[in-house]
């Protein structure tokens, strides 16, 4: 993949964007709905499959 790790900062900025930032979680791309900063988490979803949100770690996602 060779993106870059993402902290709560960087995931905190994405979803304010107004511009679309592609981010992956294991390879795939996905979307992120809401972070959480007190537990570096957010609430994501596979851009193919907006029924699967989980949460995940945000230094799991890769901006790419």
């Amino acid at each position: 993949t060779g993106g870059d790790r993402m902290d709560i900062r960087r995931a905190k900025q994405i979803l304010d964007s107004t511009k679309e930032v592609e981010v992956h979680y294991q390879g795939r791309p996905v979307w992120i709905q809401n972070v959480d900063e007190s537990s570096q988490t957010a609430r994501i979803y596979p851009l193919d499959n907006r029924e699967n949100e989980m949460t995940v770690s945000v230094h799991q996602l890769e901006e790419v």
